[in-house]
């Protein structure tokens, strides 16, 4: 019996790894290729497509761009599930003016940092 047992407990242990991203991948050269002050609402949708969020704040337009990406490791054992889940976004918004002129750009791209972290506990 204990055999059995032993055998039950080692064929439920198991572990996953997973990964998901949402959002296309923000190019840099184009990004570089949108100026401040010259640079349309029409030549920023022709350059990146479409945004996936448009906001307005203090009276002017906001196109927001993203990327995230997750990745995930757990140990799944019989009566405690351990699970780690890392997640980090590129994020570009572009504030445009009066006249759908880019007044501002703001760029952050951090999903390269993204490890992979198979121990659940701290760093």
């Amino acid at each position: 019996m204990t055999l059995l047992s032993v055998a039950m407990l080692v064929l439920t242990v198991g572990c996953a790894f997973g990964r998901a991203t949402l959002g296309d991948e923000i190019r840099e050269q184009n990004v570089t290729a949108i100026k401040k002050g010259v640079t349309t609402r029409a030549e920023v949708v022709t350059l990146l497509g479409a945004p996936d969020r448009f906001t307005q704040a203090n009276d002017r337009a906001i196109l927001q761009y993203y990327r995230y990406d997750m990745k995930s490791s757990s140990l799944l054992l019989l009566l405690v599930n351990v699970s780690r889940f890392n997640v980090k976004s590129d994020d570009l918004f572009i504030v445009l003016d009066h006249g759908g002129i880019v007044e501002d750009i703001l760029f952050s791209r951090r999903t390269d940092k993204l490890a992979f972290q198979v121990w659940p506990f701290g760093d």
